[in-house]
């Protein structure tokens, strides 16, 4: 092959890719979105236009979408992290962090219908919470769990309660050492609705103490949640109104709020969409 030829064959065409430099620069991209404050309806059309739009989404934009919306949150996460990654990635981070997962039955849940997955405009999370989700053994782990997204379900039945949350180095974490030394059994047929990883069922590991419940404001019994094995949680719970006993937590857990704050709260109409997954947008029926 001449010189000429090696030439023709490595310069840029004349056609769309020429006129993409602006908006595949990095910091472009970054000032943009910071402009528009890390809208996420917009995040996602974008990384939908291209495959290089997309990684650049993948692995830049997610975290600083996960730094910007819950920044207590995430230096938490990244503390214990090497070079900063976090299992399942940050787009799964960020997925959990504005996506409800919606509910099925499951072999220890049963519900008389299923509800379908939803962005969601606000949530908070929190780590006083997430210790009332962690056994005695297990209490010095950091857990993040959301406030319960509530699903109605009729005259007849109490509010469905649909609750995520992540764990803090999860690799090293005592839950995960429990797991694996008891050898509990991986699921079958539950996979992670943020990373797609297999999970483990807490109610078959017997690991959900009584404060999960009264944290939820749920029954004993009433409520059921997985972990996988990046470390992603999330769970359901039939939801009843509490007494002011109901509303007290568990002898261990201290008053201290150490909530990430408030992320997604935008008014930005969520309705058209029904999920993230590495950075793409899957409309409603798909």
């Amino acid at each position: 092959m001449s010189a000429n030829q090696r030439m023709r064959r490595i310069r840029p065409s004349q056609g769309s890719d020429s006129g993409d430099s602006g908006i595949l620069n990095e910091q472009v991209l970054v000032l943009l979105f910071k402009s528009i404050e890390w809208d996420i309806q917009t995040l996602c059309l974008v990384a939908s236009v291209n495959r290089k739009l997309q990684a650049i989404v993948t692995r830049l934009l997610w975290r600083e979408v996960c730094v910007y919306r819950a920044p207590r949150m995430a230096a938490t996460l990244t503390k214990s992290a090497p070079n900063g990654r976090i299992g399942g990635g940050w787009h799964s981070m960020a997925k959990l962090m504005f996506f409800c997962c919606g509910c099925e039955s499951t072999r220890h849940f049963r519900v008389s219908r299923s509800s379908a997955g939803h962005f969601v405009k606000a949530t908070r999370f929190s780590k006083t919470s997430g210790r009332s989700f962690l056994s005695r053994q297990c209490r010095s782990d950091v857990l993040y769990v959301s406030d319960p997204c509530e699903h109605p379900m009729g005259n007849r039945e109490d509010d469905l309660g649909i609750y995520r949350g992540i764990f803090e180095g999860f690799i090293r974490s005592r839950t995960r050492a429990y797991l694996i030394g008891r050898q509990v059994e991986l699921e079958e047929g539950v996979r992670c609705p943020y990373c797609g990883a297999r999970m483990w069922s807490m109610t078959a590991a017997r690991l959900i103490p009584k404060s999960a419940a009264r944290r939820l404001g749920s029954r004993d019994g009433g409520l059921e949640y997985f972990v996988c094995v990046n470390g992603h949680l999330h769970g359901t719970c039939w939801l009843v109104p509490l007494s002011s006993d109901e509303d007290k937590v568990d002898d261990d857990d201290d008053d201290e709020d150490d909530s990430a704050g408030d992320v997604g709260a935008q008014t930005v109409d969520y309705d058209d969409l029904t999920a993230v997954t590495d950075g793409r947008v899957i409309p409603n029926g798909a």
